[in-house]
């Protein structure tokens, strides 16, 4: 419930002030080049903390007929109003040491007085001030949600820069950003606020900055010191302002603005007549015009600079995520009431993409002649009609539900159904996170537990909104309830992504399960590794299909089952050496070979084995285990000279470890075995490789992971008495299933 309200007053404060802030973000990015431009004049000739103040106003009296104050700016220059002994009037940058003119002060460029203006004010004066006023403000409390979203979404505070594998350019970027920029936007907001409310005098007065003067009545008038001895203990970086004397008269007096306090010094004995600290309120507008402006930091102007740029992106990113949004979640035309309805479909999405599989669903349904409701699981009710619960969530951030899932599980506990209800639960997430589908899990458990509802098949959970996992779970579906449902979801949109040319060394025949090894050149220079996906959209289609790539002395291999009427695989089957195709390589850093692990244990079926043969080709020195299921023998004959080749006993005069060791479990040999048969037949080792801190990766189809994770599930808490997400966690579980 609080998610929901950081997200929901992070959205609508961000559409209350979008337009002031586009427009202080973009004056604020130009006015962040003008420190730089002027920290780059060539007036900082000295460092001001060896020059004693007693100097320079030694300087400038014997240079100047007369001196009205000198200043010290933000870049440490000097600069200097003087009367020349012609009496000309000048404000100049001057040699600290010398009071030697070194050029003229110039007002601020007419260009960046009109941003500066417009970023005030709009130009509307004091209303328009009111207006950035009030912008700076939202965009504190803005930046404050931002903060408590991106911890949710990365499972908390300690999981501030994990690394961010969201697919989609804004979203990704987004994350990324905020995470570096929300603390500048955070100072640049409170800074704001904190100068608009000085300027509207919403703050103690800290103008007058005073101490009591000590009486001057017995002075006597002497010749005045041309070095006090005052500023002979003052440094130039220590002063802001200097100002002197108009007359001899004993109580006009030197006035020296300090970092942090104002004296008044007699003229003719140097002696302190007032020192006055300076009020919080003055402390605190000095540092907001300094940290809001960047002046005489160039480092902080640049940060600035960024900053304000990447306020621009948030805005167009964020609003662009919430019409995809809300695109995708655009409820079909309901053509039954939830009481009409038989089927029942649930969903939980945090940024729409699981209304895009349960709208293909209940597209199937209906064509299949079922009444359908879709709604989200906050609306969860009683059903007069219903048979059938299909739940189809995603998991957000620290696995939590999704904003329009929150309120599910109290509905469960609260409301009666009116009938017994079948169930199946579909989780959508990402292995990268440590609580991939969390929310799913605790759905199908509070389900489970529930006496009105009872499952039709084990929850199944869906990597990277994969499209063939979710036809698989059609599949079983369709078993599972002597259905025939026909689900198609939305074509991807092609994407003009760069696409290389590769050429075909290798193809071997169909073997027994009409699977064949692929052997690509790569005709540019492009580094890749075992485990990335060569994408490849084939003819008279706009989807790309992905592959899991071995890498072998600088050639891509994959291992590929020709599926009937499959227009990639059939496409591919058609090739010939020295034919040339059109792929990208995309990369998979979270499916990569580990380094330093103190064993790997790769485990797959099918065509999953691709990626390992590489990795076998590369390992050099980590115990490297594969346990690879196929139908029978035959299966194997097209990866045997591959697994041969890389057999640690061949290895060994090369120092190599390669295999180590490697076991095939076939599932249609007389005695069918699988792999997680062979798992939990070596359970005691298999529990030593994960305490001891071993990877294990997975590769192969969606069934055999489920299995496989169930399986290592089952021995970790037998064994260890662990749950398996403890070792997942440590980055000890990496899986690649389709």
């Amino acid at each position: 419930m609080i998610g929901s309200l950081w997200r929901y007053s992070h959205f609508l404060l961000a559409l209350i002030s979008a337009l002031f802030l586009i427009v202080a973000a973009v004056t604020g990015a130009i006015l962040a080049v003008e420190p730089v431009s002027v920290a780059t004049q060539p007036y900082g000739v000295v460092a001001l903390d060896k020059v004693p103040l007693s100097q320079t106003v030694a300087a400038l009296k014997e240079q100047y007929s007369e001196v009205l104050d000198l200043e010290v700016t933000p870049e440490h220059f000097v600069k200097a109003s003087v009367f020349t002994d012609e009496g000309d009037s000048e404000t100049i940058f001057i040699n600290p040491e010398t009071a030697e003119k070194l050029g003229l002060v110039t007002a601020q460029s007419s260009f960046f007085s009109f941003v500066t203006n417009v970023h005030r004010s709009l130009f509307l004066k004091s209303i328009g001030r009111a207006f950035v006023g009030i912008a700076s403000f939202l965009l504190c409390f803005i930046a404050v949600t931002g903060v408590f979203l991106l911890a949710q979404r990365q499972g908390g505070f300690k999981n501030w820069f994990v690394k961010v594998r969201e697919s989609d350019f804004g979203q990704r970027y987004h994350v990324i950003l905020g995470r570096w920029f929300l603390v500048p936007l955070i100072v640049v907001a409170a800074t704001g606020v904190f100068l608009s409310a000085e300027k509207f005098s919403l703050l103690p007065d800290s103008s007058n900055v005073q101490g009591a003067v000590n009486s001057t009545s017995e002075i006597a008038i002497e010749e005045p010191l041309i070095k006090p001895l005052l500023f002979q203990n003052i440094t130039l970086d220590a002063v802001r302002k200097v100002s002197f004397p108009f007359s001899e008269d004993p109580e006009d007096y030197y006035q020296l603005e300090l970092r942090d306090s104002e004296l008044l010094v007699q003229q003719h004995t140097g002696q302190v007549m007032s020192e006055a600290p300076y009020p919080f309120v003055k402390m605190a507008s000095l540092w907001s015009t300094k940290w809001h402006t960047g002046q005489g930091n160039v480092i902080w102007a640049i940060v600035l600079l960024l900053a304000s740029l990447s306020l621009l992106f948030f805005i167009f990113s964020g609003f662009s995520m919430s019409l995809k949004k809300r695109k995708k979640a655009t409820s079909l035309k309901q053509k039954w009431t939830k009481d009409e309805a038989e089927y029942i479909l649930l969903v939980g999405s945090e940024s729409g993409n699981t209304h895009v599989f349960a709208n293909a669903f209940s597209e199937g349904l209906i064509e299949s002649g079922k009444k359908v409701f879709v709604t989200t699981l906050n609306e969860y009710s009683t059903y007069d009609n219903a048979t059938h619960l299909i739940v189809f969530t995603a998991t957000y951030g620290d696995g939590d539900a999704p904003t329009n899932a929150c309120k599910f599980e109290a509905l469960v506990k609260a409301i009666q159904p009116l009938q017994h209800l079948k169930f199946a639960v579909v989780g959508f997430g990402s292995i990268v996170y440590p609580k991939y589908c969390l929310f799913s899990i605790k759905i199908d458990a509070l389900l489970h537990s529930h006496n009105h509802f009872s499952p039709i098949m084990p929850m199944v959970k869906i990597n990277n909104q994969s499209d063939i996992a979710f036809y698989d779970w059609v599949k079983k579906w369709n078993e599972l309830t002597a259905s025939t449902i026909m689900v198609v979801l939305p074509l991807a949109v092609k994407t003009s992504v760069e696409e290389h040319r590769f050429e075909v060394l290798e193809r071997t025949a169909l073997n027994i399960d009409d699977t064949f090894i692929l052997r690509l050149k790569l005709k540019e220079n492009l580094a890749f590794q075992s485990g990335d996906l060569l994408s490849i959209i084939p003819p008279n289609s706009e989807t790309a299909r992905r592959y899991s790539i071995a890498e072998i002395n600088g050639d891509v291999l994959l291992s590929i089952r020709a599926h009937h009427k499959g227009l990639c695989s059939e496409y591919l089957s058609t090739l010939r050496v020295g034919d040339t195709i059109l792929a990208n390589i995309e990369k998979n850093e979270s499916f990569h070979l580990p380094q330093n692990a103190p064993s790997v244990f790769c485990i797959a079926n099918g065509t999953g084995i691709a990626p390992f043969l590489g990795m076998a080709s590369k390992n050099e020195d980590q115990p490297f285990h594969l346990l690879w299921g196929g139908r029978g023998e035959d299966s194997l004959s097209v990866y045997k000279k591959y697994i041969k080749k890389h057999l640690s006993v061949e290895n060994v005069t090369k120092n190599q470890n390669g295999i180590k060791t490697y076991q095939v479990a076939y599932s249609q040999n007389r005695k069918k075995t699988y792999v997680q048969d062979m798992l939990l037949k070596d359970q005691i080792e298999v529990a030593n490789k994960l305490k001891e801190g071993g990877v294990f990766m997975i590769c192969g189809s969606m069934a055999m992971q489920q299995s496989v994770l169930e399986t290592l599930e089952h021995i970790t808490k037998t064994q260890l008495k662990q749950p398996l997400r403890d070792f997942e966690n440590k980055g000890q579980l990496l899986m690649d299933c389709y």
